[in-house]
């Protein structure tokens, strides 16, 4: 697939608006309008009750899952939200009073108040002070202590979009026998996590930003040795084996992530997010997260030649995502000229945060600065 053909599926293209907030929330594919269309018309009239169609199309959907991260279908199970992903494996651990877990003061909400919770339970939480919007791997390493049982982080931070190296954290965390979590959200899609390399014990990732999927739906990812520790504190009646036995009530968790997947998903989340998926994976995995990074070196270089001072100026490649991130005193009023000219990002904590995909191009970026140029 070409850059133009995969850009010919966005509608909001065509109809001129420069779309520069997938780290917020990414829009829907020609794919995901269509696919959705067909499950509400299936639902409605052709074929109503399409259970068997949702198994098969879960599958699938797990399977291009499976690809992006190195992993099987089994270790996968669809939830409804990054923090509910991650309640899941804050509340299965057996605690023990003392026990700690590394954050940073910089993470987003939802991979911290589900930590924050199991405090009442003697369980701390230690936050690791950023520098210049930047918590590196050595940071986190640096704040590791005998009592430490977790550490959880994302793979990109939302607010400057620095990518942080797992691999370095994973080795660490295997070799001293901790827990390696990661929120996976503002990296999956614009890159591959290769759970395997990276030696991640659980992810939790909501599909409606850089996969440009749906609200409502995530998924979390849990390695076989961790849920054989785990002591899962909510079940349902698709958590067990032989669930369709219904008057058999044999609390018999499956071994796989399943058990975790408790009973009905978000079905046209799931629906809509496949084609997304396949979108990723006729692209080339490799040639998105090259677009990817050539968007954004390209981004700071512009900016920085109109007075503008990305917070990862001075960052490699390996540590850059698809956000590029700049404080400024008129952050609000540059978000507000920029949607008056069909121009989308976002502020958060005083920074304006432009996050174009793959399939956004350097002229984008170039009218995008110049117009940024012209409101100041």
């Amino acid at each position: 697939m070409t850059l133009n053909e995969a850009r010919e599926l966005f509608p909001h293209i065509k109809s001129g608006k420069i779309y520069f907030n997938h780290a917020a929330t990414g829009p829907f594919s020609k794919n995901v309008l269509s696919i959705v269309n067909e499950y509400l018309l299936q639902r409605s009239e052709t074929n109503i009750d399409n259970f068997r169609e949702l198994m098969e199309v879960t599958g699938e959907t797990k399977k291009y899952l499976c690809q992006m991260l190195n992993c099987t279908a089994d270790r996968i199970a669809f939830v409804d939200n990054t923090s509910n992903g991650l309640n899941i494996l804050a509340q299965g651990i057996k605690w023990k009073k003392g026990d700690s877990i590394i954050l940073n003061d910089i993470e987003f909400p939802a991979n911290v108040y589900p930590f924050l919770n199991l405090e009442k339970e003697g369980v701390e939480v230690e936050f690791v002070k950023s520098k210049n919007g930047i918590v590196s791997a050595d940071d986190i390493i640096c704040s590791i202590k005998p009592s430490t049982r977790l550490i959880s982080i994302s793979y990109v931070q939302f607010l400057t979009g620095y990518k942080v190296d797992l691999e370095k954290i994973g080795n660490v965390c295997r070799e001293k026998g901790i827990i390696f979590s990661v929120d996976a959200i503002q990296g999956l899609g614009a890159f591959t996590l290769d759970v395997e390399k990276n030696k991640v014990d659980f992810i939790s990732c909501g599909t409606a930003k850089w996969l440009l999927g749906m609200q409502g739906l995530a998924f979390i990812y849990i390695s076989e040795k961790l849920q054989q520790q785990l002591e899962p504190k909510y079940v349902g009646w698709l958590s067990v084996e032989n669930a369709w036995n219904h008057l058999d009530y044999n609390l018999n968790l499956k071994k796989t992530a399943d058990a975790l997947q408790g009973g009905t998903i978000n079905a046209l989340g799931v629906f809509g997010l496949l084609p997304s998926l396949k979108l990723f994976s006729e692209f080339g995995y490799k040639n998105v997260e090259e677009r990817i990074i050539e968007n954004s070196t390209h981004f700071i270089k512009k900016l920085l030649e109109i007075g503008i001072h990305p917070i990862l100026k001075q960052c490699g490649k390996k540590n850059l995502s698809g956000i590029i991130s700049f404080k400024h005193g008129k952050a609000n009023h540059i978000l507000e000229e920029l949607r008056k000219r069909e121009i989308y990002c976002s502020v958060r904590e005083g920074m304006v945060r432009l996050s174009p995909h793959f399939y956004n191009t350097l002229e984008e970026i170039d009218f995008v600065v110049d117009e940024i140029k012209n409101i100041l």
